[in-house]
């Protein structure tokens, strides 16, 4: 089979020819206008693709093998942040989960931090510079949650290592107190519970600076907000953030905190983390649980920590991973470890890359991409060339499941008035009200067959490696804004390597890999087995060790 990408042939739309458009979508001439416009980018085609006599019922992932070393998630935690040192030359300084547990013992004080933070998030996310990074805070609630914090501290009685550091949550997570608003403006009712990640967190003694900006019900992802503006990228403010997780992972390469949560139903947790040149972990599917995260798409969704660096992921995820009571795909899980975490020998690793489709990406990309492979393989692991995936099954798939599920989870808010979404949510909400139930179900069966193909594929390597996107953050289309653009051409360099592990519930992770020749950062992606992501952490340490880090002009320090 020789690998194969079909160019999206739809045009960038703008302005008044994108109102247009979108008008035309929802009126008597729609189902014309998308027939071409998903005939154009090889729908037909999908729908003549056999699915070899699989089911639309999903394959159970393997239990893999128990934990080497099974540790409680506290424990786990405190694994992370004494792996940490100080792996990055002249950011000895950097302000990670570890440098903040260490100035704590040493007397550093959360409100003190809190209280810059709260300065610093004022000047950054007001004026003509606004950087657009929350959607909501209540500063006077996180400031009494940091004395609380104090006082553990001074009383040694820190619930966690993330005792007092500071997170933040993507607004559709659900935090009492809070609108859930999935970065619309009409979804106001105020949750009256917290979501069993920001339980946890809070239960690990984190201090919640408040709700991240993101792209409208994270339908796209490149992370431009009609209703709350773009989030801005710290490396460049005029450049995307990616999405549809955007500023959680802004704020994170921005010095804000140290672990933010996103969600990602199609790359939405690891594009962001690769633009914004820190770490994304999108864990297997049911990993952490989804209870208080509003539905938006059933099949491919995943809540999950974005981080400054690997042990920062590695802290939220340990904190966050596990069976919850109502939330019944978590149950199922074997228990989340760390083992091995520490070992930078990685010899007998296999890494499975398809060199032409690691090379279908900006030159600068690749080559950083190559120079991380070589770290790799400089510890140990081993190189073994593996198929080239179908990538016109694989959009199509994931495209056809995650656009009829957001359509159908806003089914009745489309009915009361579409006009209040964003003009790119109303474009991809009529292409997922486009799809038949036939379709849908077409969908899932290939989803179970890539499933079943990509476990048998990680029986002869145990990662898969690419590029996170094909491109770095691209320029912010200002003259477009608020309304933004319609652009599938961008859409598809930042989505062609990351659908794959939305599809299966495989695990993957995105880490720093470089920048290109404009100081704009470049992301690598593993994927692993199910319930792997120890393996996923212990390759991003390595990784993260040879590559350069920097910190972007736009950074903050919360600690004096």
């Amino acid at each position: 089979m020789k690998y194969q990408r079909n160019p999206v042939k739809a045009p960038r739309v703008a302005g008044l020819p994108l109102k247009a458009f979108v008008s035309a979508l929802e009126s008597g001439v729609g189902p014309v206008l998308l027939n071409k416009l998903v005939t154009d980018s090889g729908f037909e085609a999908f729908r003549a693709t056999p699915a070899d006599g699989a089911s639309p019922v999903q394959v159970p992932l393997p239990p893999g093998p128990p934990p080497a070393e099974p540790q409680s998630p506290q424990a786990q935690a405190e694994r992370a942040v004494q792996a940490s040192g100080a792996p990055f030359a002249g950011l000895e300084r950097l302000e990670t989960v570890a440098a903040y547990a260490r100035a704590f013992r040493e007397g550093a004080d959360p409100v003190s931090v809190v209280r810059r933070l709260h300065t610093a998030i004022e000047r950054l996310d007001g004026g003509d510079e606004r950087m657009g990074f929350f959607i909501s805070r209540k500063p006077d609630e996180v400031l009494r949650d940091a004395q609380a914090s104090l006082a553990r501290l001074r009383g040694n009685t820190p619930r966690s290592v993330l005792e007092g550091v500071p997170v933040v949550l993507k607004d559709e997570v659900d935090l009492a107190g809070f609108a859930t608003t999935l970065g619309t403006r009409f979804l106001t009712g105020v949750a009256a519970t917290d979501s069993v990640v920001a339980a946890r967190l809070k239960a690990a003694g984190a201090v919640i600076l408040g709700k991240a900006n993101m792209n409208e019900i994270g339908i796209n992802p490149i992370g431009l907000n009609p209703h709350y503006g773009p989030a801005r990228n710290p490396w460049n403010r005029g450049h995307i953030t990616g999405g549809s997780s955007s500023a959680s992972a802004a704020v994170v390469a921005a010095g804000l905190c140290p672990v933010a949560i996103g969600a990602d139903g199609g790359g939405s947790i690891r594009i962001p983390a690769a633009l914004c040149g820190v770490v994304g972990l999108k864990a297997t599917f049911g990993r952490i649980p989804e209870t208080g995260v509003p539905a938006l798409c059933w099949n491919v969704g995943h809540v999950g920590p974005i981080g400054l660096t690997v042990d920062d992921v590695a802290v939220g995820y340990a904190l966050t991973a596990g069976p919850d009571a109502h939330d019944f795909v978590s149950q199922a899980q074997p228990p989340a470890h760390l083992s091995g975490y520490e070992s930078r020998n990685l010899t007998g690793v296999r890494l499975g890359v398809c060199w032409p489709y690691f090379e279908d990406a900006d030159a600068d990309v690749v080559k950083r991409c190559k120079e991380a492979v070589g770290a790799l393989q400089a510890a140990g692991a081993k190189v073994v060339e593996i198929p080239p995936p179908d990538l016109n099954t694989i959009l199509w798939s994931h495209a056809v499941i995650i656009l009829s599920e957001m359509a159908t989870a806003m089914r009745e808010h489309l009915r009361e008035d579409s006009t209040r979404f964003g003009l790119d949510s109303r474009t991809n909400l009529a292409i997922g009200r486009h799809f038949r139930a036939t379709d849908l179900v077409h969908a899932m069966r290939h989803r179970q067959k890539l499933t079943r193909e990509y476990l048998e594929l990680l029986r002869a390597v145990d990662v898969v490696v690419t590029p996170t996107t094909a491109c770095t953050a691209p320029p912010i289309p200002e003259d477009t804004l608020p309304e933004g653009e319609s652009n599938l051409p961008v859409v598809d360099q930042l989505m062609r390597f990351v659908r794959v592990g939305n599809l299966t519930g495989l695990p993957a992770l995105s880490l720093p890999a470089g920048f290109d020749g404009k100081g704009l950062p470049v992301g690598l992606h593993l994927l692993a087995r199910p319930w792997e992501e120890h393996l996923l952490l212990r390759l991003g340490r390595v990784v993260e060790a040879a590559v350069e880090r920097r910190l972007p002009p736009i950074h903050t320090r919360a600690m004096a």
